[in-house]
């Protein structure tokens, strides 16, 4: 019950900072004059992978390379059929296809990337180079496109920015925001991966197993929060948007920063089942995307299911 314990009061503290870090960096941005469609690109479409990021670096510091990896695969497959399901169930999604083709397709690149760097084994320093490379090489596209020309992407991320209207006012205020965001975000890495870690021993789960399912849960709850606001809002390509962007983020940023500190193995079942089931579900947003359908309600449960099956999976053909 404590392991349980800890593992809520990390989640709650990441979801908490991370939330109070977005809209402190977005309150900053828009004093210092960052144009929306940077702060949206930039802050919100990978701030809200923050979380992930902290617990996957600690992770990878700790020694813990299941947890840091699984942390991304689990996140990214859960961003998609979880958070767009439960999104559809709450208001059918349909997109404008050129809005967010780019960054379908760059989702699924970097998830054909994570297999040809992974190569059966691990993740190493020059793998870590070339995701952040990769990384920054998609910002300059994308922030040099969109500003050169008025493109529906653009308009997008712009729309994403604007999505979190409550922010710090004062300069006090968003100094403090931010120190507390990124403090709590810190703390609650830590105890995460203790409550996380300590469930695994108890049960006999592979490390593995918990980072793709409860944690990757835990740390998508900022995804969650803006993609269901979006999706009340009837503001679909916003939803849609910040889970392209995290997905992005996930893979680029996070796992190129965590191998960059350590090497990091990468355990067989991932090998042999999730990293599967990740570019799956990423060619499923770009088929969709591509063909400009709806995703209705109906689909949206059976996204749900889809994840239900995944988790069920996990814990029992691939539990070992």
């Amino acid at each position: 019950m404590l392991n349980f314990l800890f593992l809520v009061i990390g989640i709650a503290l990441l979801t908490a900072g991370g939330e109070a870090l977005i809209r402190g960096s977005l309150a900053a941005a828009r004093r210092l004059g960052v144009s929306p469609l940077l702060s949206g690109l930039v802050i919100v479409g990978f701030g809200t992978s923050v979380p992930e990021l902290m617990v996957s670096v600690n992770a990878a510091i700790d020694g813990r390379p299941d947890i840091a990896i699984g942390n991304v695969v689990g996140s990214n497959i859960g961003n998609i059929l979880l958070i767009l399901g439960v999104c559809a169930l709450i208001s059918p999604l349909t997109v404008k296809p050129l809005t967010l083709r780019r960054d379908a397709i760059t989702v699924v690149a970097a998830s054909l990337l994570f297999l040809v760097l992974v190569n059966g084994s691990a993740l190493g320093h020059l793998d870590a180079f070339i995701f952040l490379g990769a990384l920054v090489a998609y910002l300059l596209w994308a922030y040099r496109s969109e500003r050169s020309q008025v493109l529906p992407s653009g308009e997008l991320h712009q729309a994403e920015a604007e999505e979190l209207s409550s922010v710090p006012k004062s300069v006090l205020g968003t100094v403090i925001v931010v120190i507390l965001g990124l403090i709590l975000l810190m703390g609650g890495s830590q105890v995460l991966l203790v409550g996380a870690t300590g469930i695994a021993a108890h049960f006999g789960v592979p490390e593995a197993v918990i980072g793709l399912t409860l944690v990757a849960v835990g740390t998508s709850l900022p995804e969650l929060s803006i993609s269901v606001i979006a999706a009340i809002r009837r503001h679909a390509d916003v939803a849609v948007g910040n889970i392209l962007g995290s997905n992005i983020f996930n893979l680029l940023g996070i796992l190129g920063a965590s191998a960059l500190l350590q090497p990091l193995p990468v355990h067989p079942r991932i090998l042999q089942f999730d990293q599967w089931v990740m570019v799956g579900t990423a060619l499923l947003l770009l088929l969709f995307l591509y063909t400009g359908r709806r995703i209705s309600r109906a689909e949206g449960g059976l996204l749900l299911v889809g994840y239900s099956i995944y988790v069920w999976l996990s814990f029992t053909v691939f539990g070992g």
